[in-house]
């Protein structure tokens, strides 16, 4: 079964139920977003729908069904393994106030098991996980018995606590427990104990493949006040991930989603993308095939993003929305450069794109002028810089010597190549660079005095991307982090590095250990309950040894002047919770962050972990 097969068996499916046909929204949000309007893009299928989760009523009707166009660019480095891609399409199906769980759960598992109507899974490959409840909710036991007696054994059916299955857009939004299904990869992983369920999920055997989300309840300044006047079902499943599973692939890029221009590729450039696993080639030892499928996913999702942003409006920029399509069309051509792909080669990779979705998303075709062009622009205005600088880094590479954020500055003020495109070839080249290395960036940036010309550059001080609003308050969420990990895991805890954008933050930090479940629960705990408590912050300039006398943090390593600013955090006792060097900017009070959520945790290198998290 192809890709526009599954859209379309998925679309006729509930429509064939009273389900009206709602068109994907664009990509790029609009104030209609409601609490989720503070992202550039829409990175859910339920985004365009919370006015109308909120109580407002749809023009169509309380039954909905679509597939949203989404974009993430959190994980944007990781793309190129077997599940990250910046682009997809979110499968979804809706009730405003009409059905409810009963369902909900019954169409869910019909469409994915039935093979008249639905995509003819495996029932034996399924399991299920239901919300455990919390001292204001009481555990879904309801959900529970609706699987059964659709049939799936008990054993398949796994409690979960607020972390997994439990969804709000926000302080001020709809929210609710969820049910969620799983899928095994392997077909050989049969009865699992709730034990062998977390293992296999972590280690990628058993992936969720959707997600029924009962919106049942209000949330006022992130506090359950009551019941919503209708409860809701607000549903999402991944074309990308669905299609993985339907066609028996181990990856997405192997699927007829990315096939036809990965074949493209393939004729252009002369190599071959392989038919091994990923697993095969890595345990060949053969890096050189292994790099060579890398590079090739990267531009297939990148050329593919890049139309689709373009065709809704946007054109590269160095602010916002449009340094997020010049970051990743300057990626793709590094990349295709890897490839030996001639110049003018991503334009050829964009009409198979466009050629492949036109029949579904006909602004693709309508704007084919205006994506080739830019496209095009973007590739002539950066090529020419990018040959250059690359040259200039072979003779720096020559020299033997380690990369500092003074040197990356250089590459960027002379040859326009970004400071996470530095550090990728660095790490490619197996240069050594300081630890410190975008610290010294910012530091640079702030020298010259170019930070309000620079966002293009990805680095304002501190480590963020820039300094609007979503951004300012990922900035002030992660001084609650650190505070939180210092609370949680002990006060050895000290930052080693940050990288902040729009759409998550990013801390290194020194700890001995992987952080266990409960410790991350822990901190995301202690985090949103200091974002409810409303607490402020202010700043105070002073001397750097009084602000070290005080124990104020400061990031390990880094140096700082003999005048610093101090941001506090203080509770309602005028103690502080949280106080850190730093140069701002941040919120006035911790009530307008959000709710805080991790969403990895991971080694950076020996002693050293990494979190990326966000705010709903």
């Amino acid at each position: 079964m192809n890709s526009s097969e599954i859209r379309t068996r998925f679309l006729k499916f509930f429509e064939n139920r009273g389900h009206a046909f709602v068109p994907s929204a664009s990509l790029v949000t609009t104030n209609e977003a409601g609490a989720l309007d503070a992202t550039l893009f829409n990175t859910a299928g339920m985004q365009p729908f919370i006015p109308y989760l909120l109580g407002e009523p749809h023009p169509k009707g309380m039954r909905l069904v679509n597939v949203q166009k989404c974009l993430r660019t959190i994980d944007l480095s990781e793309v190129g393994d077997t599940t990250h891609n910046t682009f997809f399409e979110m499968m979804g199906n809706w009730s405003l106030g009409d059905y409810f769980k009963k369902d909900a759960i019954t169409w869910s598992y019909e469409f994915l098991t039935s093979k008249e109507e639905g995509l003819g899974l495996n029932v034996s490959r399924l399991y299920v996980t239901v919300f455990d409840g919390n001292e204001k909710i009481e555990r879904d036991t309801e959900s529970v018995k609706i699987w059964k007696s659709l049939g799936l054994a008990e054993n398949r059916i796994y409690y979960k606590n607020s972390k997994s299955n439990w969804w709000s857009a926000g302080l001020n939004s709809p929210a609710g427990p969820s049910t969620e299904m799983f899928y095994d990869i392997t077909g050989e992983l049969g009865d699992l104990t709730p034990e062998e369920f977390e293992k296999y999920e972590n280690e990628q055997k058993i992936v969720e493949i959707w997600n029924d989300v009962f919106m049942t309840y209000k949330l006022v300044n992130g506090e359950i006040i009551g019941e919503l006047p209708q409860k809701n079902i607000d549903t999402g499943a991944g074309l990308e991930r669905i299609t993985t599973m339907v066609q028996g692939k181990k990856s997405v890029y192997e699927t007829d989603l990315f096939l036809p221009i990965i074949k493209k590729i393939e004729e252009l450039s002369g190599l071959s993308y392989g038919d091994k696993s990923d697993d095969e080639y890595i345990k060949s030892g053969d890096k050189c095939f292994s790099d060579t499928r890398k590079y090739i996913r990267i531009v297939a999702d990148h050329v593919r993003t890049a139309v689709f942003i373009i065709a809704d409006g946007v054109v590269p920029s160095n602010t916002g929305r449009g340094y997020i399509l010049r970051r990743i069309i300057r990626r793709a051509i590094r990349y295709s450069d890897l490839i030996s792909l001639k110049k003018g080669s991503l334009l050829t990779l964009a009409e198979i794109v466009i050629e492949e979705y036109k029949n579904i998303y006909p602004e693709l075709l309508k704007n084919i002028d205006i994506i080739k062009k830019e496209i095009e622009t973007e590739e002539n205005k950066f090529r020419d810089n990018l040959e250059r600088g690359l040259k200039e880094f072979e003779k720096f590479l020559i020299k033997g010597q380690t990369l500092t954020g003074h040197d990356a500055f250089i590459f960027f003020s002379s040859y326009g190549l970004p400071l996470e495109l530095t550090i990728e070839v660095a790490k490619e080249k197996g240069v050594i660079m300081t630890k410190t290395i975008d610290e010294e960036f910012n530091a640079e940036l702030e020298q010259h005095q170019k930070l309000s010309q620079t966002a293009s550059a990805g680095m304002f001080k501190g480590g963020l991307a820039n300094n609007n609003e979503q951004t300012t308050r990922l900035h002030t969420a992660h001084h609650l982090l650190l505070a939180g990990l210092q609370a949680v895991v002990g006060p050895e805890v000290k930052q080693k590095g940050s990288n902040i954008t729009e759409e998550r933050l990013r801390m290194d930090f020194i700890c001995d250990h992987k952080l266990t479940d409960e410790e991350k629960s822990e901190v995301e705990i202690w985090v949103n309950k200091k974002i409810k408590e409303n607490l402020e912050v202010i700043c105070k300039e002073m001397p750097k040894d009084e602000a070290e006398k005080i124990g104020a943090e400061m990031e390990f390593g880094m140096k700082y002047p003999k005048k610093v600013k101090v941001y506090f955090i203080l509770n309602k006792n005028g103690n502080s919770i949280s106080k850190e060097f730093c140069g701002g900017p941040h919120v006035l009070n911790t009530g307008e962050l959000g709710t805080f959520k991790i969403l990895k945790e991971e080694a950076v290198s020996s002693g050293v972990r990494r979190i990326k998290a966000v705010l709903l």
